[in-house]
Parts: structure tokens; C-alpha cells; sequence
């Protein structure tokens, strides 16, 4: 059964962020706040996590459409192509924020997204989120819990969602009410960005 963390954005306690790594270095799933709704994810490092994460939402590994959490671009290289100024700096403008951008991965991904030619890359404006990456050492790989067809309280009041996933995930972060709207999605492995799904970050980028 899954423990459920408080942790406050305005200063997030080290000890309590050091407890939900130490959780997810194990292998264990996380939900957590980001900038936008509650998020599900785990250690991109760990295999064993990721086919827990897929086989929860129902798809298969090498085929999922997961993001990577990162705490800012400076770890972009690790995992995406070289990109040119000008994508560098839509990224750089948007970022952190409520956006994800999908770009042409490299040859480092994990093994399981080995076959993957894009990756979609998300820095929340959110400073739970990023002290839990930046203690991580890594990317976390993330899908959110949000329902497509309909929004519903459980998805925005971590104890309603703590309640839910308790028996599926091994942490539970409350970092207060999340919001209800999903990040904007947009594609920049082409010459000109393209709007994949309009959320919460702003178009004018």
C-alpha cells in the first residue's frame, strides 16, 4: 500500500523529498503535482518500474507515449537530437511551464524506447516536481492521471486520489489541489511547430 507525502512548493522539505526518491529509486511508482494535473511516474533508469507504469495504463512499453520529466534543459542532450537556435529558444521561452514538446530522440534512450524517433520532453513549473527530479539524478518518465472524457474531483484533491491509487502506486505526493487541465502538446521535429493538444500553456510561445 502506497504512503502518502505531504510536501508545500514554496519550500518543499529536503528530508520528506529525499523519502519519496528514495521510493522511486527503488522501483516504486509515484504520483505527484506538477504545473498542470496530478502525474504518474517512475525512475527512467528502472525496467522493472516502466512495465509496471505501462501495464497500469493498459499499453505496451514500447509503444507508449510517456514523458520525460526533466528539472531543465540541461539534460535535453542526453536524450534528444541535436536541435536547432530557434527550437532552443521556443524552449527556452515556454519552459518551465504547462507545455510538452515532442523531439526527435537520440540514440541514448532507454533500451525500452529504443525504437521511439521522438520523445516528448516536459520541465513543469513546479518546484515539488523539480526537487524530486533534481535529487532523482534523472528523469522521471511520466504519464498524467488525467481522464480525457470527463474531469472529476479525484484527479485535483491528492487525498481523493490517494484513496483511489493507494493499492496501484507505492507514493503519494500531496502538494495541495492540482489543477484539472492537461499541458498544451506540441510537435517540434518538423520545420514549424504543430499543435498536437491545446492545455494550460498559453499558444503565444
Amino acid at each position: 500500500m502506497a504512503v502518502l507525502i505531504k510536501l508545500y512548493e514554496e519550500n518543499p522539505n529536503p528530508k520528506e523529498v529525499r523519502r519519496v526518491v528514495d521510493i522511486i529509486r527503488d522501483g516504486g511508482l509515484v504520483i505527484y503535482p506538477s504545473d498542470t494535473v496530478y502525474a504518474l511516474g517512475c525512475d527512467i533508469t528502472n525496467n522493472r518500474a516502466l512495465e509496471k507504469l505501462a501495464q497500469i495504463k493498459g499499453v505496451k512499453l514500447e509503444k507508449a507515449n510517456f514523458s520525460f520529466v526533466c528539472e531543465d534543459l540541461s539534460n535535453l542532450s542526453d536524450y534528444v537530437k541535436q536541435i536547432d537556435t530557434r527550437t532552443f529558444k521556443i524552449l527556452k521561452r515556454a519552459l518551465p511551464g504547462p507545455y510538452t514538446f515532442i523531439l526527435p530522440g537520440n540514440n541514448n534512450l532507454p533500451t525500452v524506447f529504443k525504437k521511439k524517433k521522438e520523445v516528448g520532453i516536459r520541465v513543469p513549473d513546479n518546484e515539488i516536481t523539480r526537487s524530486i527530479v533534481r535529487e532523482l539524478g534523472n528523469p522521471i518518465v511520466s504519464t498524467s492521471i488525467y481522464d480525457e472524457d470527463e474531469v472529476i474531483e479525484y484527479m485535483t484533491d491528492p487525498e481523493l486520489i490517494f484513496e483511489k491509487w493507494q493499492n496501484l502506486v507505492d507514493v503519494v505526493v500531496d502538494g495541495g489541489y492540482g489543477d484539472n487541465v492537461a499541458s498544451t502538446v506540441i510537435d517540434l521535429t518538423a520545420n514549424e511547430p504543430v499543435l498536437i493538444r491545446e492545455g494550460k500553456g498559453s499558444l503565444d510561445i
